[in-house]
């Protein structure tokens, strides 16, 4: 199994959503952005760093909020989302196409990533 890192990072009252560009596995759906962890890193720091290479934040990766088992074809991932705080910058796009700071209410309106959805669900419940 995969361990994935999201982070769950709010603005106001909305949530930073990515979507990933064409070529990319998914191409076309949204999420929230992170990527997988490395054997030698904590959820933290892993977040941390891919946050700022793919979004030029620098960032505070916090508590866990939310876990999920989702199984692809290719593979099974346990998604881990984390709460993410912005200490430095405004995001600038480097492996995703868009971007968008989304109302916690309309979430689930986006084409997510399959194993984002139940995050963005429980957000939305809350």
């Amino acid at each position: 199994m995969i361990t994935v890192v999201a982070a769950i990072i709010r603005q106001d009252n909305t949530i930073l959503l990515t979507r990933r560009k064409q070529g990319q596995w998914l191409a076309g759906y949204w999420e929230f952005p992170g990527s997988k962890l490395e054997d030698v890193e904590t959820l933290q720091a892993c977040l941390e760093r891919e946050i700022h290479e793919e979004l030029r934040l620098t960032v505070q990766a916090g508590d866990v909020v939310s876990t999920n088992i989702h199984t692809y074809d290719h593979a099974t991932i346990r998604l881990v989302a984390l709460e993410t705080t912005i200490k430095e910058g405004s995001p600038v796009l480097t492996v995703h196409d868009d971007m968008a700071w989304v109302p916690v209410s309309r979430l689930l309106n986006y084409q997510l990533a399959p194993a984002d959805i139940p995050v963005a669900q429980m957000l939305a419940d809350r």
